[in-house]
């Protein structure tokens, strides 16, 4: 009988396997290595280490770094581009940006396809969808035998203006799709009929690179799921905060670019919610990165400015994450002007850092922790041992002996940095938006988000840190907790108070038709599904936009205005109610609802002192150097104790540390709640 929803997020160290027992109501987890060049491998591994049949599996979601991974290794198939003639480099010239303005040495990353690989081809469409120039089908027909002779592996097909009639494109798609056989092709307005050729051929060349890979990937690990028995289909989390089928998922390939990270946006949102916050800042530490998030009065902030590599835009709506190079192997190091710098350099999974006697040498976050007694040499319940003695060395030579400190001096330091990066990552994500930290929850997980959480929380006056009980599997939970989605976008300008509600309607009807036919090929009823609606508004003049939400029933544009200006004060500090407001585009959130699991609460009985494990001496700048601190176990803290630091709390998968003038105390869903106790 089949019991048991598994969720697994496959990151690039580890692989997270999180199992809801619908039965029993209980919950297992379990971590393996991952397995780069063969992630299925790892995801069998996982399930296999839980002992669980495929055949008692009846919900399997997961997220992936396939896509990521993919295009930050560029390893990527063969592909081609065709454009109208004339726009064969709009994806070099891009929007003529850079990352770092002042640095003219500092390049953008090549195209992902090279300028050999991209045609063009004569066609020509107006600004209103007229079309001036039709396709030359021989024209096709000889540049399809071209690709055929090339080898090429996919191909993307992009016209100027095809955002408002894509017909031409769909010719050359039906053409191209004769001559190559199984060759994956996608066109600019199946993917993103959006306005702004540079962004929608951007998003277009990212769906064809990503498309053959991702679809090997999925056929490899349906047929694996297969094997050991499961029937039911295959979830995959995409960026924008839902899942696709194994169905949909090679159309929409470059939604799985952001796949891994956007679980853990999904499971703060969720966690803040079981605690009663509608506010919170989701906070992922993991071995390499620091993943960031913002949920405002119940919401996940979403954007389109987003990509992997600068200059590269993906113009699927996603969940808005702010990533940085801060992590347990941030290696710490010295510049050429003598200053302490952490990150992003990482020691990653091997070597690691110092302390795991693999071969590395530099000093990392990790290493600095254990110097400072805050982590036991023992992790995972004793399956890992740590070398405190390399790390006692690579902090001291690397930086106490250049700084001329002591070594738990130098460790501190390393932290202290370490702890201000990701700060001002927290305040670009709140502060810089309009949004003042001190009404937020921090929802911290990630295997090394315990370590740093109470500190972040003291300097940026956040009230609570909400640490969950699998805080190390979190990201995983994360895709058990969502729907299906499908993101449907068209370009619409209209002014907002003289437009058309009749027209307005009939897009989104349309657009919802759209939607309903993608959730139907997903297997969802009728009565499974919702539909909401967006439309991006700007001041007429200007070009950013903001998404506001308008009802099904809609008999004036007021709210949306008053909305509209509201979040226009808060994001950019300025409002206008005078000032005509234009549309630019519509959005249509097609939402499949999928049975999730409801987490018990679980009441524990017991004493304080029956989880104490033993009393160690631990650093702490507050307290003047080490204090002797109790360390207790996790899973044996009774429910409501509240306990006052400086304390470690151990689990499985993470170390929470309590530091002096804060206190923690447990809820009945096992989450730790740390407050700042001393202003």
């Amino acid at each position: 009988m089949t019991d048991y929803r598994f969720a697994v997020d496959v990151g690039g160290t580890f692989t997270d396997v999180f199992v809801f027992d619908e039965k029993r109501k209980e919950i297992a987890i379990t971590k393996v290595s991952s397995t780069p060049k063969e992630p299925e491998v790892g995801i069998l591994e996982g399930i296999k280490k839980t002992g669980i049949s495929g055949e008692d599996i009846m919900q399997f979601s997961h997220g992936t770094t396939v896509g990521t991974n993919a295009l930050i290794e560029r390893k990527l198939p063969k592909t081609a581009l065709v454009t109208t003639k004339g726009f064969r480099d709009v994806i070099e010239i891009r929007d003529g940006t850079r990352l770092d303005l002042w640095d003219a040495y500092n390049d953008v990353a090549p195209p992902y396809i090279k300028r050999r690989d991209r045609f063009e081809v004569t066609e020509r469409i107006d600004y209103a969808g007229n079309v001036l120039e039709e396709i030359d089908v021989e024209e096709v027909r000889a540049l399809g035998a071209k690709l055929k002779k090339r080898g090429v592996e996919s191909v993307a097909v992009c016209f100027i203006n095809a955002y408002v009639n894509g017909e031409n494109e769909a010719k050359v798609k039906e053409i191209l799709q004769e001559e190559l056989g199984d060759v994956y092709i996608c066109a600019s307005n199946d993917i993103l009929p959006e306005i702004f050729e540079t962004d929608r051929m951007s998003t277009t060349i990212v769906n064809a690179v990503l498309g053959p890979t991702v679809s090997n990937y999925i056929k490899k690990l349906e047929g694996e799921m297969k094997a050991v028995g499961y029937e039911g289909d295959i979830l995959v989390l995409h960026s924008g905060g839902g899942v696709m089928t194994s169905e949909t998922v090679p159309r929409y390939a470059a939604r799985l670019a952001s796949s891994g990270i956007a679980a853990g946006a999904i499971a703060s949102k969720y966690i803040a919610g079981l605690c009663g916050y509608k506010n919170a800042i989701g906070f992922d530490m993991g071995g390499t990165s620091t993943d960031i998030s913002l949920m405002y009065e119940g919401e996940l902030r979403i954007t389109k400015d987003w990509s992997i590599e600068y200059g590269y835009p993906i113009g699927f709506p996603s969940i808005e994450i702010l990533t940085i190079g801060a992590g347990g192997g941030s290696i710490s190091w010295i510049d050429e002007g003598g200053s302490l710098r952490n990150g992003p350099q990482s020691a990653g999974a091997e070597p690691g850092p110092a302390c795991y006697g693999l071969g590395g040498t530099e000093p990392t976050n990790t290493d600095a922790n254990l110097v400072l007694g805050r982590l036991d040499t023992k992790l995972l319940d004793g399956l890992m041992h740590l070398d405190k003695e390399a790390s006692l060395t690579a902090v001291s030579k690397r930086i106490g002996q250049p700084f001329h400190l002591e070594v738990a001096e130098a460790a501190n330091s390393i932290l202290k940095v370490a702890n201000a990066n990701m700060c001002d990552a927290l305040r670009l994500i709140s502060v810089r938006r309009g949004y003042d930290p001190r009404d937020f929850a921090l929802v911290a997980f990630g295997g090394a988000s315990g370590l740093h959480s109470a500190y972040l929380a003291k300097e940026m006056d956040i009230p609570n840190v909400i640490i969950p009980p699998y805080s190390g599997v979190a990201a995983a939970m994360g895709c058990l907790m969502v729907d299906v989605q499908h993101d449907i976008t068209k370009t619409f300008l209209a002014d907002a108070k003289s437009m058309s509600l009749e027209a307005l309607e009939a897009e989104f009807s349309s657009m919802e038709k759209e939607g309903k036919a993608l959730l139907e090929e997903e297997g969802i009823a009728q009565e499974d599904m919702n539909f909401i609606r967006y439309v991006d508004m700007r001041y007429a003049g200007q070009w950013r936009s903001l998404a506001i939400t308008i009802g099904r029933e809609l008999k004036s544009m007021d709210d949306a205005l008053f909305q509209f200006h509201r979040e226009h004060e808060r994001e950019f500090a300025f409002s206008d109610a005078d000032q005509n407001v234009e549309i630019y585009g519509l959005r249509v959130a097609a939402i499949g609802v999928v049975e999730k699991p409801e987490l018990p609460k679980k009441i524990v009985q017991g004493t304080l002192e029956s989880a104490f494990i033993e009393e160690r001496p631990v650093y702490f700048e507050e307290s003047d150097g080490f204090v002797q601190t109790s360390v207790y176990r996790r899973s044996d803290l009774p429910t409501g104790v509240e306990l006052e630091g400086p304390a470690i709390i151990n689990q499985l998968d993470s170390t929470i540390v309590i530091p002096p003038q804060f206190t923690a105390k447990t809820d009945e869903y096992r989450n730790i709640i740390i407050q700042y106790t001393k202003s």
